[in-house]
């Protein structure tokens, strides 16, 4: 049996993931901080899925302090890191990127460090596809130039993928680290969506009868990508070997910000009311993802249409949150 270590395992896509590894016979050690970036009792709610099942096991701690790091791997013997745990969102890191800078980079040295002192062979690192900037060469392949972030957010991701580069090359040839992909999650959506997330945001906002804000004239396109599509591709990423290597993760079908606004309000029943405002710094027009690289490696290949996600979402969204 394997012993995956999920850092960030309370969170919308970890929560995900850790179901996924539980329900295919996998040992899970869940490490998170539940932080008040969003209600906690939200990611508690998450995480209370799990806890009568044997395989799985918590550790309530940051991924910045090695005595959390030390207890996490004491629970078991380790072999595979899943390193979700970041401080998220474009938008906050503009007016906080001392912290951003210091939950994603040094909290991912923290976790590499620990990695390599327990000789982990394989360490998945969640990146981002706000990596690429304003890059209008679409759709995004993982050979494009990414040296133009938009955001301090998006360069603590690049950054990170940097620090992933450096450690597998001082270590693989031990056998540590030797397998260390890095995911570029496209915009992800679902079940337990952060609530300030956009799709999450407005459904919320048309279910309680307000209006929508639309930053810009939404024409700006996103690549949505729905969360059980991102876990398939995380554990492409874990079942292969891979080396070090840089995938897209992505719906691979980008979506006007207008149609997904209606697309919500169909999902929903309501005839959406729309406020304009404009365009907020860090954001990007365009994202679009080219993943033939991580179909060819990792087998991966995203399955839930854009449609039929938010519908699903929604249905989720009545039940659970509203």
């Amino acid at each position: 049996m394997r012993t995956i270590l999920v850092t960030g395992a309370a969170g919308f896509i970890g929560s995900h993931l850790v179901e996924r590894l539980l329900e295919r016979g996998d040992a899970v050690v869940g490490l998170d901080n539940f932080n008040d970036y969003y209600d906690p009792a939200i990611k508690r709610a998450n995480v209370a899925l799990f806890e009568s099942n044997p395989c799985w096991q918590l550790v309530e701690g940051d991924i910045r302090d090695s005595n959390a790091l030390k207890e996490a791997f004491a629970k078991g013997e380790v072999t595979d890191i899943v390193h979700l745990a970041a401080r998220a969102g474009v938008r906050p890191s503009v007016e906080n990127p001392e912290l951003y800078s210091d939950v994603n980079l040094t909290g991912t040295i923290r976790v590499l460090e620990a990695a390599r002192e327990h000789r982990i062979a394989r360490f998945v690192f969640a990146s981002s596809s706000s990596v690429y900037g304003g890059s209008e060469a679409v759709p995004f392949k993982e050979t494009d130039p990414v040296s133009l972030p938009e955001s301090p957010y998006a360069a603590t991701k690049r950054a990170g993928e940097l620090i992933c580069r450096a450690f597998h090359h001082l270590n693989a040839d031990q056998g540590v680290l030797k397998d260390l992909p890095c995911l570029r999650f496209f915009t992800v959506y679902g079940p337990r969506q952060r609530p300030e997330m956009a799709i999450s945001k407005f459904t919320d906002l048309l279910l309680r009868g307000e209006a929508i804000p639309v930053f810009g004239d939404g024409s700006s396109l996103r690549d949505y990508t729905y969360v059980t599509d991102i876990v398939d591709g995380i554990l492409g990423a874990l079942d292969r070997p891979t080396g070090f290597d840089v995938f897209n993760i992505g719906g691979t079908q980008p979506i006007r910000l207008d149609e997904m606004v209606e697309l919500v309000g169909a999902a929903v029943g309501v005839v959406p009311n729309v406020e304009r405002h404009p365009m907020q710094p860090g954001d990007v027009l365009v994202t679009s993802a080219d993943c033939g690289h991580a179909k060819a490696i990792l087998g991966y290949s995203p399955k839930v249409s854009f449609r039929d996600g938010v519908s699903l979402y929604a249905d989720w969204h009545r039940k659970y949150r509203a």
